[in-house]
């Protein structure tokens, strides 16, 4: 739930005073023009933007009624609760196994076998298993594009976040990847809450319960993809989802 939240690099505001509400099992996905601010208010929800100097907040962003910001609230266990994954994807230069164990062992999971089957479900969930699980101990940059991408979607959900915030997720791979992404999404769909920041409209449409749209940080429309896509309230939004800009 943001309040009033707005992110500021200096005095300039990358993200306006946004209030929206996501629902929990449910898809958001955030659009809107290139600089709009979408990638930034993701980040915020995992604060990965305190990563950047000069980076501040204004207003509230809450999970489960608790600020993400406020001062009692541990980072590293904020993290394991919102996953993240990039718009390319970044596999470490280890084995498939011991990129989707980095997490669990960072978390105090060594026990060979937990670990085991926590990267077999991990993998499973992420639509890999199959493909992968007669070459666990071989590099993971030997994978291609799509398996990368899929790989760190498994990788991200081994800690069992209840939020994944994924950020134009398909946007450096081919069809045939996009569409294995796609598929994948829906069937997370449920069991995790997930945000999706995505340049690609129809890709939106396709995989979203709601939309939200962005322009200049500022949120212009939030609500049922079906109806923001059919019928939008704002002509602004008309505009951008027709072609008109952006």
């Amino acid at each position: 739930m943001a309040e009033g939240f707005s992110v500021l690099y200096g005095a300039k505001a990358a993200v306006r005073e946004v209030t929206m509400s996501v629902a929990a099992g449910k898809v958001t996905a955030i659009i809107g023009p290139s600089g709009c601010g979408k990638s930034t208010l993701l980040r915020a929800i995992n604060r990965m933007n305190d990563l950047i100097p000069r980076c501040r907040v204004e207003g509230r962003l809450a999970l489960e009624g608790v600020d993400l910001y406020g001062p009692n609230v541990d980072v590293v266990s904020l993290r394991r609760r919102v996953g993240m994954v990039f718009q390319k994807a970044n596999p470490f230069p280890k084995s498939i196994f011991d990129n989707v164990a980095y997490g669990p062992r960072i978390h105090g999971l060594n026990h060979r076998r937990e670990l085991a089957e926590t990267v077999e479900r991990s993998l499973v969930r992420a639509g890999l298993w199959e493909e992968v699980k007669d070459r666990l101990d071989k590099s993971a940059l030997g994978l291609s594009g799509g398996q990368q991408q899929r790989l760190c979607i498994a990788r991200a959900l081994a800690v069992d976040p209840e939020i994944l915030l994924m950020d134009e997720p398909a946007s450096a791979l081919d069809p045939r990847s996009t569409a294995r992404i796609e598929d994948l999404i829906d069937e997370l769909r449920g069991d995790y809450t997930i945000v999706i920041v995505t340049h690609n409209m129809q890709q939106a449409s396709r995989v979203s319960d709601d939309t939200a749209f962005l322009y200049e940080g500022a949120l212009i429309e939030f609500g049922p993809t079906r109806q923001l896509f059919t019928n939008p309230r704002a002509k602004q939004t008309e505009d951008y989802i027709t072609g008109r800009f952006g």
